[in-house]
């Protein structure tokens, strides 16, 4: 499993900044269906359920495997949340300019919501932000999860 954490840290940091191709495609069905789930609760909670959506899903796996008490999956579900923060940088960072394709048109979600929060001029500024927060993250899913594996490779040496 230490493996394959390594290999999404090595795809994220191989890949275009923003976009990671096998992880943002699930992304992104689950940004356009957290806009239907959470849009039941009224048409501000459709315009942020987008953003909850694409941080729902690793949520849930991040608990599940925390109930489960497998350090592997919590780590992996901390990095893919973290993840999400570059593609949603990515969509804040395109707030103004609106450069990016849009899935089924419409309104360009960090568009109304910054200029409803009168930081649209602050749009990469912002955008920057989440992503450095985003990689703190994962430095530190990875830097808890080698802590761990440490730990558990010590009592494994010292147990008979």
């Amino acid at each position: 499993m230490v493996a394959f954490t390594a290999v999404i840290v090595v795809l994220l940091l191989a890949g275009d900044p923003g976009w990671t191709p096998i992880l943002d495609s699930a992304n992104l069905a689950f940004h356009e269906a957290g806009h239907m789930v959470y849009g039941v609760f009224g048409e501000t909670a459709a315009l942020y359920g987008g953003l909850l959506g694409q941080l729902t899903f690793p949520l849930v796996v991040i608990v599940v495997f925390f109930i489960r008490r497998e350090a592997h999956g919590v780590a992996v579900g901390v990095i893919w949340a973290a993840q999400n923060l570059f593609s949603i940088g990515r969509y804040m960072a395109d707030a103004r300019a609106q450069e990016l394709p849009l899935v089924g048109g419409g309104e360009h979600d960090f568009e109304y919501i910054f200029t409803r929060w009168g930081v649209l001029h602050r749009d990469l500024e912002i955008a920057g932000t989440t992503r450095m927060i985003g990689w703190i993250i994962i430095g530190a899913a990875l830097g808890w999860f080698a802590w761990r594996y440490r730990q558990s490779t010590l009592r494994a040496t010292v147990q008979p």
